[in-house]
């Protein structure tokens, strides 16, 4: 494959990786249908820890091994998937599809909190502080708090499930930094990881679904195709498509798509699911987005970007 038509393949991929991440939170809005949340939990991490693990074994790879690195793959397993996925699944029962793909923007904002706590590395420079507080500002401009001014929403479901959400972000938040000071990642297949993770977490998960996941279970052909979509390509094939990007164009590049996928979220959840859009979730969510550009001090990068594509005059043919 020649360096044009493996780009088109690379570019084709991202936005699907976009897509398909983006409407997570459609399917499941839909999937929480006929399951209660930790089914719809469980059947995303049990489809895609099977699809894995067939493509682990036609590829031929290798597991991870030894105790310490299983260890550490355990604890990222619940954190980077067993606990976000109950929590989203359990508000998206409260508030929009949309609404919850906006909260998933600020994952980055929250890898960078964490990192500042948990790895000495790290150090907050003025582009992390200002980055960091246009999104704490944009958070509180989606989460609205003047609209339950004298009422008691403030004890509600609805904005519980949005500190929900922000608790899910958070989590990701301590996997990928836990991720980065315990896991040697540059020695190990991406694919084996994410495989082993989502394996492990499906097991957790499993085991406690007599106690938390016993309800009754409605299945349709909605139901069913949700949590199959979640599972298989979702937290299955997406994995397959984020390493070969990160391979192809570098992990900044690929990072990128978080920027497209609360965009596809809000768009999904309006045009399939007819939920109301209200001003302040796309200011902030413009908000959340700029803090987290400028906290990566990718701001240079952009204004670089548009420079390169502005035709100059001497370019530019005369009269």
């Amino acid at each position: 494959m020649n360096q044009s038509s493996s780009n088109r393949r690379i570019g084709i991929e991202f936005i699907a990786l976009a897509v398909v991440w983006g409407s997570s939170f459609l399917f499941i809005k839909l999937a929480l249908d006929g399951l209660s949340p930790a089914q719809v939990a469980f059947g995303r991490l049990a489809f895609g820890a099977v699809t894995l693990a067939l493509l682990m074994t036609i590829t031929r790879r290798r597991w991870p091994t030894g105790l310490r690195t299983w260890a550490h793959l355990g604890v990222i397993g619940v954190f980077l998937c067993v606990l976000p996925f109950l929590l989203f699944s359990w508000a998206g029962q409260y508030i929009p599809s949309g609404l919850s793909s906006i909260y998933n923007a600020t994952t980055p904002v929250a890898t960078l909190l964490v990192s500042l706590a948990i790895l000495p590395s790290e150090r907050l420079t003025r582009a992390r502080v200002v980055g960091l507080l246009l999104a704490g500002v944009g958070v509180v401009v989606v989460a609205a708090p003047w609209s339950y001014l004298g009422s008691d929403a403030w004890s509600g479901p609805g904005l519980i499930a949005q500190a929900a959400c922000l608790a899910a972000t958070l989590s990701y938040g301590f996997a990928f930094a836990y991720t980065r000071r315990f896991l040697n990642t540059a020695t190990m297949d991406p694919t084996a990881v994410a495989a082993a993770q989502i394996g492990i977490a499906a097991v957790i998960l499993g085991a406690m679904m007599p106690w938390i996941g016993m309800d009754p279970v409605e299945l349709s052909p909605t139901v069913l195709s949700s949590v199959i979509v979640l599972g298989a390509v979702g937290t299955g094939l997406a994995y397959v498509w984020n390493t070969r990007i990160i391979q192809n164009w570098g992990a900044t590049i690929a990072s990128s798509v978080t920027y497209l996928t609360p965009v596809v979220g809000v768009l999904l959840g309006v045009l399939v699911l007819s939920e109301t859009l209200h001003w302040h979730e796309p200011a902030g969510a413009v908000l959340v987005l700029l803090g987290v550009v400028v906290s990566q001090g990718r701001t240079r990068a952009i204004v670089d970007w548009f420079a390169r594509k502005r035709p100059s005059r001497a370019a530019t043919p005369s009269a």
